[in-house]
């Protein structure tokens, strides 16, 4: 499980400051760097997943460690697990969140080259707020793809209810 966590993670783990130190373990740098990348994924993972106890020992089991380093890992978890997860809640991207929306209904019924035209057309203002600002999007679309879109919006509503969309959003937490 020797996997590479990205920069933004790496900024977190002060510990990986020391991996210059590793003259004095007769063990190259790049072992102990991919070492560290190793514990950092697995404690990163087990937190966001916020496994129990069994599920971490049984984890950390298939690694092949001794028992007394199986017993330090937990320990580690254990203590760190809060602080792991305040952590990756601080790096998820703020994205923008409904704030309010306005509409109206346009309908354009003559136009000098065509007496007898009916077009609708709908036209949403929506504001968005993303760190406390507030921003705006006007958008407008004739009422079949407003229909179409609501259809799909529906189904993707009933698709996260389906036990495996359950699952999924329950490990990406």
């Amino acid at each position: 499980m020797l996997l590479v966590l990205g920069e933004e993670h790496r900024d977190h783990l002060q510990i990986l400051t020391q991996v210059d130190s590793a003259g004095k373990l007769d063990v190259s740098s790049s072992t102990i760097q991919q070492a560290v990348d190793g514990l950092s994924y697995l404690l990163t993972e087990s937190s966001k997943l916020m496994i129990s106890e069994i599920d971490f020992q049984d984890s950390v089991l298939v690694l092949g460690f001794p028992e007394e380093i199986n017993k330090i890992l937990l320990q580690l978890y254990l203590d760190n697990r809060k602080e792991i997860r305040q952590i990756l809640t601080e790096l998820e991207p703020a994205l923008p969140h409904y704030h309010n929306m306005e509409w109206r209904l346009d309908v354009q019924l003559a136009s000098r080259s065509l007496r007898h035209q009916i077009k609708p057309t709908v036209t949403m203002k929506l504001n968005l707020k993303q760190n406390e600002e507030l921003s705006t999007k006007v958008l407008q679309t004739d009422p079949a793809t407003l229909l179409h879109l609501i259809q799909e919006l529906e189904e993707a509503l009933a698709e996260m209810k389906t036990n495996h969309c359950r699952r999924i959003v329950r490990n990406i937490k």
